[in-house]
């Protein structure tokens, strides 16, 4: 009996120890990760050309994270497939962590759906690092358009040229969904480096449309380079207050509606930041917390408030889930339907 007493003595002992061992490892090891970023290139990866909303954030990030990471953080443009190629490249680089993207959420997701053959990299596998930012999408046209109210786009011989970067870029693929959704004449002209480019097109009189998030549509309404024509959601944005929506310009069928609610059920991702997948546990930890910290700063907020760039930030968990909720509700024949309208030009 006392060596039975005593065994389970030492046997709490030795559990205890372990214990204690373990929770004075984590901090150490924490501290060990944090030291890992100091005076180190953390490399932030846009995958749309300077000048345009993606590439404005993380300019605007970059120095806050820095400071947070005691850190450089270099942004770094990476042009391809409406930023298909900057995925890929997150997807597939060795998990240091010292790199991250901001991506947005919207093609990302649907380039998964459509089964894009050059989509090499699973939204659900990458390390999510939070959302910046989501928002409503808006359509907007050149400012001199001859389309001036939601009806003059359903007129006979009434024909559309949108502009895109990709064919599951955001715009490109907006722009596809809205043209089949509403039944539209459209062409849509793929190529451009991003969305200040394609505005630039517009007021040349080159393209007729752009579908683009409302904090960019509001800059290129409030430049004049286009108008605000229609809010794509359910509901109006906050920023153009008042630019009516879809739903309210017009009276649509089940299948217009359908169409619709996909698109604004894979908008909620809005702009996402991932790292690569399998960095070490206590340094993607790190990593978090740091881009945490930036993303609820005050003084960055002030900064996007008065630019009209908005953070509202939204942990990791919440990106992960959207990303599997995004990518698993639809059916097999619904994406083949998605597929043929967003791919039509492979």
């Amino acid at each position: 009996m006392i060596a039975k007493i005593m065994s389970a003595k030492i046997a709490q002992a030795s559990m205890a120890a372990v214990t204690a061992f373990l929770l004075a490892a984590e901090p150490a090891a924490a501290q060990d990760e944090a030291a890992f970023y100091k005076g180190k290139i953390v490399k932030f990866i846009v995958g749309v050309g300077v000048g345009g909303g993606f590439d404005t954030y993380a300019r605007m990030i970059a120095p806050y994270l820095a400071r947070e990471l005691g850190a450089n953080v270099i942004v770094e443009n990476q042009v391809g497939a409406g930023g298909i190629v900057a995925l890929n490249r997150i997807a597939n680089s060795p998990p240091d962590g010292l790199q991250l993207h901001i991506a947005n959420g919207t093609p990302a997701a649907l380039g998964q759906i459509v089964d894009n053959q050059n989509a090499r990299y699973d939204l659900t596998k990458l390390e999510h690092l939070g959302i910046v930012s989501a928002y409503p999408w808006i359509w907007l046209v050149a400012k001199d358009s001859p389309f001036k109210a939601p009806a003059d786009v359903l007129k006979p011989g009434a024909r559309i040229r949108w502009g895109g970067t990709g064919l599951n870029d955001g715009p490109g693929d907006g722009a596809a969904i809205t043209c089949e959704a509403l039944r539209l004449n459209c062409q849509i002209i793929l190529g451009y480096k991003g969305s200040a480019e394609i505005a630039l097109a517009m007021e040349r009189g080159e393209q007729d449309a752009l579908y683009v998030s409302d904090s960019s549509a509001a800059q290129i309404d409030k430049s004049g380079q286009a108008r605000a024509f229609l809010s794509m959601g359910r509901k109006r944005s906050e920023l153009l207050p008042n630019v009516p929506t879809v739903f309210e310009a017009f009276k649509l069928d089940d299948d217009q509606i359908w169409w619709l609610d996909f698109r604004n059920s894979i908008n909620d991702l809005g702009r996402i930041l991932v790292t690569t997948q399998g960095v070490p546990p206590a340094r993607l930890a790190v990593l978090r917390a740091a881009v945490k910290r930036a993303l609820t700063d005050p003084a960055l907020i002030a900064e996007g408030e008065k630019s009209q760039r908005y953070i509202a930030f939204q942990e990791p968990e919440v990106a992960r889930d959207l990303a599997v909720k995004a990518l698993g509700a639809v059916t097999l024949e619904q994406r083949e339907r998605i597929r043929k309208v967003v791919m039509k030009g492979q």
